[in-house]
């Protein structure tokens, strides 16, 4: 596996077709690495890059102290069989005089994770647009675990017609049903045994849609679930279109149960298709 650092060096070092990309931000785990083994089975050339991407962070939020361990990151990348690794710093993203910034307008930025943290899928937008354009993959690859994140990037993809096909993979769990994530480091070892409370609340909802409950009575059995771990702050819970986002009051096939909020030690979030 080679490692480039620069935006000469992933051209030189890029063929001209074939590429499969997993662009992430670091602090490697098992859900990385499932992108990472779909992408090699699917392409010949394999790309991973690992930048922290300063502008899908808000004020007051963990940019910097956010899990970093590019020697770490890099054996698990080998390992798995990754042809090329590009680690920039920001300098080397953002140039001086840096000034595009790209915005998804409407429900799906404006909603859930984008009314929490205003700014962050426009600088998830920019930082993958930019990365599209340097590395220019046939396939890319995102978990389902920031499901809303990927309808983001699927919409920049066919508005601007970037040539590319965004692959979701599904979200890999702790055996207990906690989502992955590089946060997860941040929690207490108390508070990991209660983080599955957020899993526990989708199952809820989606125990109550197999019976044949309504979207309020899931709703329900899902904010009982919360309500047992009284440590978590919920930002939100809800039972959503599996395209737009939007809050349903009737199923519609796919329906997504989506679910945010904070523990003392980190802010966590989950979904789960809820109505088949």
């Amino acid at each position: 596996m080679r490692t480039v650092s620069t935006v000469a060096e992933l051209r030189a070092a890029l063929p001209r077709e074939g590429v499969g990309f997993v662009p992430t931000m670091g602090y490697l785990h098992r859900g990385h690495l499932a992108l990472v083994e779909r992408a090699r089975r699917e392409n010949p050339f394999v790309v991973v890059s690992v930048f922290v991407n300063p502008l899908q962070f808000g004020p007051g939020e963990d940019y910097h102290r956010y899990p970093r361990d590019l020697a770490r990151d890099r054996a698990l990348l080998q390992e798995a069989g990754v042809d090329l690794l590009f680690a920039p710093g920001v300098e080397e993203m953002y140039p001086e005089g840096f000034a595009t910034r790209v915005q998804v307008e409407g429900p799906l930025t404006a909603l859930w994770e984008g009314a929490v943290r205003p700014g962050h899928f426009q600088g998830v937008a920019t930082v993958v647009a930019r990365l599209f354009l340097l590395v220019q993959p046939q396939r890319a690859y995102f978990g389902e675990k920031d499901y809303q994140q990927l309808l983001v990037v699927r919409r920049m993809v066919r508005d601007l017609g970037f040539p590319v096909e965004v692959v979701g993979v599904p979200t890999v769990r702790e055996e207990d049903g906690l989502a992955l994530s590089s946060r997860n480091v941040y929690l207490s070892p108390e508070t990991r045994k209660k983080a599955p409370v957020l899993y526990r609340a989708l199952l809820a909802m989606r125990e109550v849609a197999g019976q044949g409950g309504s979207v309020a009575e899931a709703l329900r059995a899902g904010e009982e679930a919360l309500r047992a771990v009284p440590e978590f702050r919920k930002d939100y819970l809800a039972i959503v279109h599996p395209e737009t986002l939007l809050p349903l009051s009737d199923w519609v096939a796919g329906a997504r149960g989506i679910v945010a909020g904070r523990f003392p030690e980190a802010r966590l979030i989950d979904n789960l298709e809820v109505y088949p």
